[in-house]
């Protein structure tokens, strides 16, 4: 993305408070113009004070009080008008941060799971907070002083061509030359400015990676490793970021030095057109004033498109996260679901990940309302995915998945997923109180509700030996707790919602024995009534299922109930024989200890 092109998008994304920068990009336009006031004016003055000294006069008041009532008028305009421009572009900027920040949350957590499982989750974060840093950067800095700058530079070339278009020449070159100059070094820094960031993103990602893994590095003593690649990381930034730093100290520097040149050049031309009857001494003074408010302007612009330049490539990532479409979202015309049944259909049904190996292929089956269907198989046979294009994280390349009739891909994504509770195989808590986390079931549940949920659970102990109660916080991830009391609590939180649709992914595999059995007798008290999926490595938690599908690189190779399969002596009672550990003979026979 050219810095054109990101810095058009800067400006589009001001949104509800374009019609403001509009008003104050007029402002710029006025408060630049009246800035070449004072100039000329001192000029004028000089003029009228030499003129005077010429006649051997002193000069009247009468000449004078115009010109200085003018000059002081230009004056007092420039600095009330810069006020209110740089007060209003201040409450722009932060609102419009604010704001962008805000969207961009909201983009990013409806982004489909297929995108969140490919990015991670700190260079999201890093891009969201530097992105939105350098927006509000470049709309303050240009509605304060960017705008005004560039509009004075227009302005300078037909006013310094109308008062002295031989000095004016003088300017045009020193504003050419520096023109040239940026160019140069922006296509020179531009590419590399773009490695750093990639490197910052790299240590966003390494650091978010150490800090949610502190317990691993620690037992594993890798402390010095992890910092040891931190470091290497920030070396292969400074290689890259110290070299274009050197540039734009560079052009730094030669605008400093052009200062004294570009002053020099007009007091010797000027003397000589002064000499020669084509300049006025006026026009020397002006001129001087002109060059160094060019050097100002051009500083100011060398400085901005530095700025832009670095951040550039934090926009430009911030701009791919804010563009990227899922593939999985609401079809024109979607329709929500309502009083859902859960009469669930898979109608030969694949996918793939990669378009070459299949993770789900031709699965059809049919679940009544109110049915138990069990997926079971070894990891990577394709249960995960299969109830994963259910509640759409993707949707199949062929066949379809339809719920009381309707194809899911013509219903509204929060319909089909307010009909669908799951429970994650690895517990998946917020940072906040047990309440809170429970009321993302639903927001409006009293606090009667909240504790049936949490005792059909066998989760209530929780609130109960805690002093806070349901205000208890749970910690980053749940670490407060343990394994089984956070996947309780995420068991509770289904509960809650109430779905006609229930998922359970290996939902009772952080639990002891004892509470195991407590939680598959409230679920199985649950279940009732609703149309419920069971992906589960230990069978004995199946054993009252309805139907059983026995998945096998991504196709169902075998289906029935518990008995059914073991008498089969296939594919699920070589499972069985491996967990239960009796012999074929016992199993084939369906004699089987759950």
């Amino acid at each position: 993305m050219s810095l054109v092109r990101v810095y058009i998008r800067t400006l589009a994304l001001l949104g509800p408070q374009a019609r403001m920068g509009m008003v104050l990009a007029l402002s710029n336009l006025a408060l630049a113009i009246a800035q070449f006031a004072e100039p000329i004016l001192f000029g004028r003055i000089i003029d009228t004070l030499a003129a005077a000294q010429a006649a051997s006069q002193l000069p009247t008041f009468h000449d004078l009080a115009p010109l200085l009532a003018a000059w002081v008028g230009f004056g007092l305009f420039n600095i009330g008008a810069g006020v209110l421009i740089s007060l209003h572009a201040d409450r722009l900027s932060h609102r419009r941060r604010l704001g962008v920040l805000a969207q961009y949350f909201e983009h990013v957590l409806q982004l489909p799971l297929a995108f969140h499982g490919e990015t991670h989750s700190g260079r999201l974060l890093k891009v969201m907070l530097e992105g939105v840093d350098a927006l509000w950067g470049l709309w303050l800095s240009f509605f304060r002083e960017d705008c005004a700058a560039i509009i004075s530079l227009v302005v300078l070339v037909p006013v310094g061509i109308w008062i002295n278009w031989r000095l004016g020449l003088v300017l045009i070159a020193l504003m050419v030359v520096f023109g040239i100059v940026t160019g140069y070094v922006i296509r020179r820094t531009e590419t590399m400015q773009r490695e750093v960031e990639e490197y910052n993103s790299d240590l966003a990602e390494q650091t978010s990676d150490a800090l949610g893994n502190v317990a691993v590095i620690q037992s594993y003593t890798r402390v010095e490793a992890e910092v040891g690649g931190l470091r290497d990381t920030v070396n292969r930034v400074l290689a890259v970021q110290i070299p274009v730093l050197s540039w734009w100290a560079a052009v730094s520097m030669a605008t400093r030095a052009a200062t004294t040149l570009t002053i020099l050049a007009i007091l010797l031309i000027g003397t000589w057109l002064y000499v020669h009857g084509l300049a006025r001494i006026g026009d020397i003074v002006t001129y001087v004033a002109f060059a160094n408010m060019l050097i100002g302007r051009l500083e100011h612009t060398v400085s901005f498109f530095n700025r832009l330049m670095m951040a550039a490539p934090q926009l430009a990532q911030f701009f791919d996260v804010l563009d990227t479409v899922g593939a999985v979202r609401d079809r024109p015309g979607a329709r929500p679901l309502t009083a859902v049944k859960g009469d669930v259909v898979f109608d030969d049904v694949s996918f793939s990940y990669d378009g070459k190996r299949p993770a789900v292929e031709d699965v059809s089956f049919h679940a009544a309302p109110g049915q138990t269907f069990a997926f079971v198989g070894t990891t990577g046979a394709g249960k995960s995915t299969a109830l994963a294009l259910l509640h759409r994280v993707f949707d199949p390349q062929s066949g379809a998945i339809r719920i009381d009739g309707m194809d899911i891909r013509d219903a509204t994504l929060s319909s089909l997923r307010q009909s669908i509770g799951v429970v994650f195989q690895e517990p998946l808590l917020f940072n906040r109180s047990i309440e809170d986390n429970l009321r993302v079931g639903k927001p409006d549940a009293t606090e009667a509700e909240l504790r049936e949920a949490l005792a059909r659970a066998q989760a209530l102990e929780l609130v109960e030996r805690n002093p806070l109660g349901l205000r208890a916080m749970v910690g980053e991830r749940g670490r407060a707790l343990s394994g089984g009391e956070r996947q309780r609590l995420s068991i509770a939180r289904a509960l809650l919602k109430n779905p006609p649709i229930l998922i359970l992914d290996e939902a009772t595999s952080a639990l002891d024995a004892a509470t195991e059995a407590k939680v598959q007798a409230a679920l199985d008290e649950v279940m009732k009534g609703r149309t419920t999926f069971v992906i589960a490595h230990r069978l004995a938690t199946v054993r009252n299922a309805d139907r059983i599908l026995v998945f096998e690189h991504g196709r169902v190779v075998e289906e029935g109930s518990f008995e059914d399969l073991v008498r089969l002596g296939g594919r699920f009672a070589e499972l069985a024989r491996a967990q239960f550990m009796t012999p074929a003979s016992q199993v084939n026979g369906s004699v089987v200890e759950t």
